[in-house]
């Protein structure tokens, strides 16, 4: 009975929230912003999200999943005997690990599934190296506050299906926070920016590069060229 009032309490919750005007685009700064995210309630649809490092993600955009940047290890451990004679007390213990991506789990973030899964204790299930290179269809945005109100917000990613492959009984995968998935490499932005410390990188290797007679030094300067608004954080 308890669990039954708490699972209704739960979804009496997610409909409240569903009443809360969708987000037509979201930026990275306005999730940090205490005037804009204290006017904000759990579970706000976005449509067009804008990544701290200035990339756009919306409802339809396929991404890739990189990869896995977790380990789970499961422990066993076996008693029995030796031979034709039984030992009491004799075990042995065998450990497996397996590939799980720390910010993307199977699921919906706050479906039925999930719910029930919370009610009975379980811990959420990861997806695992076997989605590793997946490309995938972004399904849903929603944004959470860490915590109250008065806390920031932060942009978990439903995504779905491609191709008519299903992630299994799931159906669906959720990226549990996606600027620290991006950040990560756990989840990759197709057509992206490149980041300034990425074109600082290249613009070394290029050098480098020059130093040995494997580029001229016109190919430099033009690269030099395309890179400086980036290093220069200019637009």
């Amino acid at each position: 009975m308890k669990k039954t009032i708490t699972f209704l309490t739960i979804l009496l919750s997610v409909i409240t929230i569903s009443a809360q005007e969708d987000i037509n685009l979201l930026t990275y700064a306005n999730t940090q912003d205490i005037n804009f995210f204290n006017t904000i309630k759990n579970g706000t649809q976005v449509k067009e999200y804008i990544t701290t490092s200035e990339n756009s993600v919306k409802i339809g955009d396929t991404l890739i999943l990189g990869s896995p940047t977790s380990q789970e290890t499961n422990t066993r451990t076996y008693a029995g005997s030796y031979g034709n004679t039984l030992r009491g007390g004799v075990a042995q213990s065998r450990s497996t690990s397996t590939k799980t991506y720390e910010f993307i789990k199977m699921g919906r973030p706050a479906g039925f599934g999930s719910i029930m899964t919370a009610m009975n204790g379980d811990a959420q299930i990861m997806a695992d190296n076997s989605l590793k290179n997946t490309t995938v269809v972004v399904s849903e945005m929603k944004t959470y506050h860490r915590g109250s109100k008065n806390k920031p917000l932060y942009v978990v990613i439903v995504l779905g299906e491609i191709n008519g492959r299903a992630f299994g009984i799931n159906k669906y995968l959720s990226v549990m926070d996606t600027e620290l998935a991006i950040e990560s490499g756990e989840l990759l932005l197709k057509n992206r920016k490149m980041t300034r410390e990425e074109a600082i990188t290249k613009l070394k290797e290029a050098k480098e590069l020059v130093e040995i007679d494997m580029m001229s030094k016109e190919k430099f300067e033009e690269l030099k060229t395309e890179l400086a608004p980036i290093i220069n954080n200019k637009k």
